[in-house]
């Protein structure tokens, strides 16, 4: 099926196909699930954990190789644990913590265009992945020198369908922390054959999770100011504490999960410029635009594309019976343009109010960065708008193989002509 297939993303995401699907009705049948594709049923599905869960058969179309490793994940955890873990989280991300980030992504946006500036032109994907690199590395107090570790880690667990990002390994042990090198002797390297490990098991990830242990000890033993210091020294209403398995785990999720999402969202909304340059020269002369341009951008390159659920008891959606220990992949690509919710769905408008997109998802499993998400992108934007002014492709984007996320490896642009 065009949708589940990876080379079919190469190209670009299948809209036209999406939309056939989704005037067939907004849940259909697609090989062995339930592709839910409407707006109002994507919402229905994640907001209601109890009917269709997380926990059972992961959050990914194809099944898991070691499901009990994947349902120690918060995404991957339905109520009461998730509410849990999630709470604590929450109070990690206090005020403070938020502002702090804030005014730094700030400085960090300015500082990664400034350096390119005088260049007149440049990869946008390279230069902006390490926006979410450095806000993740504030987020866990990780060292400025390991933050790359962060990139080759997301490349082979999100970029496991394309035979580049698999093999992933841009970091030596020369030029990061005691607490790095040891993880990079453990990293796994391809086999006879080219493959690597499966990047969803643990065994896939033994470095990142060798890391990830070490720097859950130093920071319950040395907290510092950023936010996961506060999560590892945080005591509950229970009494209870963050595991060292738990931050292990949370490590995994923001630092793959984190840190790819806005790493394709950000070259992906300047994609979208450029596809439209009126809007473009807009955004240009209104710079008040900025907040809804954000948003539509997150609305037409929706980054993560689907998430699955599995139906907890015989539940009927939209006409539709689904027996307990179905497959429900909820299509985050269709649902962002339902001509039910989005007037000419297919039209880029930087001016689009109301925007009910639901890139961040809904629900009890709604995205705890969104807001940092957004701070990035206008971040960017801004930088972007201030520093090069209008911008235009210089060569071919160059897309990720995967069904995924919606990725770009490369997208070449030049300035000042």
């Amino acid at each position: 099926m065009a949708i589940t297939d990876p080379d079919t993303y190469v190209r670009g995401v299948p809209y036209d196909e999406l939309a056939r699907l989704r005037r067939a009705g907004p849940v259909v049948r697609v090989d062995d699930f339930w592709a839910v594709l409407g707006h109002a049923e994507v919402r229905r599905v994640l907001r209601d954990p109890g009917v269709f869960s997380s926990h059972l058969g992961g959050t990914q179309i194809r099944d898991a190789a070691d499901l009990a490793y994947v349902r120690r994940m918060m995404l991957n955890m339905d109520p009461p644990e998730h509410g849990r873990l999630r709470g604590l989280l929450t109070k990690a991300f206090t005020p403070r913590a938020i502002a702090k980030l804030a005014s730094q992504i700030e400085s960090w946006a300015r500082e990664l265009v400034t350096a390119v500036a005088d260049r007149g032109e440049c990869d946008f994907a390279q230069v902006a992945a390490d926006l979410p690199l450095r806000t993740l590395a504030g987020v866990f107090g990780v060292p400025e020198e390991d933050r790359r570790l962060m990139y080759d880690w997301s490349n082979r667990v999100i970029g496991y369908q394309d035979a580049e990002y698999a093999v992933s390994s841009t970091v030596s042990g020369s030029e990061v922390s005691d607490l790095a090198r040891a993880a990079l002797a453990v990293r796994p390297s391809p086999g006879p054959d080219g493959s690597m490990p499966d990047p969803r098991t643990r065994a896939g990830m033994p470095d990142l999770y060798a890391y990830a242990n070490a720097l859950g000890e130093y920071k319950r033993e040395h907290p510092g100011d950023d936010v996961m210091s506060n999560l590892m020294r945080h005591v509950g209403d229970d009494g209870g504490r963050v595991s060292l398995a738990e931050f292990e785990n949370l490590f995994w999720l923001f630092s793959v999960a984190g840190n790819e999402t806005l790493r394709n969202g950000l070259p992906g909304g300047l994609l979208a410029l450029l596809s439209h340059p009126g809007q473009y020269r807009r955004l240009l002369d209104d710079r008040s635009l900025l907040p809804s341009a954000v948003e539509e951008m997150l609305r037409w390159w929706t980054p993560v594309m689907h998430f699955r659920r599995t139906a907890v008891s015989d539940i009927r959606l939209s006409d539709v019976d689904i027996a307990a220990g179905d497959k429900v992949v909820v299509w985050f690509s269709s649902a962002n343009r339902d001509p039910a919710v989005f007037p000419d769905p297919d039209t880029f408008d930087i001016g689009r109010t109301p925007n009910d997109h639901l890139t961040f998802g809904h629900g009890p499993h709604f995205c705890l960065g969104a807001h940092l998400a957004r701070v990035q992108l206008r971040a960017m934007f801004d930088a972007v708008l201030d520093l090069l002014g209008f911008v235009e492709l210089a060569g071919e984007p160059v897309r990720l193989r995967s069904n995924f996320q919606n990725g770009l490896k490369s997208l070449p642009i030049r300035w000042g002509r």
